[in-house]
């Protein structure tokens, strides 16, 4: 049983969205627990749409945690031609590769292929249907909510090969003083990796960021590679594979 008690958020609000605020699971997922009777509020089991205040007790039961404890998360070495989230105009959805055949023969961990595993994926970051690399794919709102929700603090690495000429003072503005979308990113981390590619290390990722970025300072993106999310490496994964996230693997 977890327990949480917070007084950080004044207001009183509906119970999904405080837990999906604590970190403890993603609103649908609080709704399913509520509707389970998985959770209680200062010791009496909760219903669905009830308001808590910040100083309310939240407890997850035992089998809330069971089934966390049975999500999986999946790390894709995504190919050009995916799509990360649902399939469009004709290209197919990421989580289509996830089948027994793609399974990295590799892949260290102790779980083995099941049907459900490929079931309800969410991608928890994006990469454009023409950039490849890491792509985190996840049953656990948690861990979707740790890679994207909007305070997140984990770093996104990319490989980035241009074409172009940039400029020192091209080069300071990619790490900070560029805006999209009328509003200022956040600072970044750009390098050159070697003659022709950058890297890039990011906290944010608006869509097609590090393309628009470089069109602002004259560059054009000719290929596109996440290399790490977090203390997570692509490392040795090949194109069009994937494994599952270890037990002691942490973004």
């Amino acid at each position: 049983m977890t327990h949480i008690d917070d007084t950080s958020v004044a207001e009183e609000m509906r119970l999904s969205k405080r837990m999906a605020q604590l970190g403890l699971c993603s609103r649908r997922e609080a709704d399913g627990y509520i509707e389970q009777g998985w959770v209680k509020v200062n010791g009496q089991t909760a219903v669905l749409g009830q308001k808590v205040r910040p100083n309310d007790r939240i407890d997850l039961m035992r089998q809330a945690h069971q089934q966390q404890a049975q999500r999986v998360t999946i790390l894709l070495n995504k190919p050009v031609g995916y799509v990360s989230a649902q399939a469009e105009k004709g290209y197919k959805a990421a989580a289509e590769l996830i089948t027994s055949e793609n399974h990295w023969a590799e892949d260290s961990s102790p779980l083995r292929f099941q049907t459900d595993h490929s079931r309800h994926l969410a991608p928890a970051g994006r990469l454009d249907i023409d950039s490849v690399g890491l792509l985190v794919l996840t049953q656990d709102g948690r861990i979707a909510k740790q890679l994207i929700g909007e305070n997140s603090e984990i770093e996104k690495e990319y490989l980035v090969r241009v074409n172009g000429q940039l400029s020192e003072k091209g080069l300071i503005l990619l790490n900070h003083g560029l805006s999209l979308d009328g509003e200022a990113l956040r600072p970044a981390k750009v390098t050159w990796q070697n003659q022709d590619q950058l890297r890039f290390i990011l906290k944010q990722g608006k869509k097609r960021q590090i393309r628009r970025m470089c069109e602002l300072v004259g560059l054009r993106v000719t290929g596109l590679k996440r290399v790490r999310v977090g203390r997570v490496k692509l490392g040795a994964l090949p194109a069009g594979k994937w494994r599952y996230l270890l037990p002691n693997e942490q973004f």
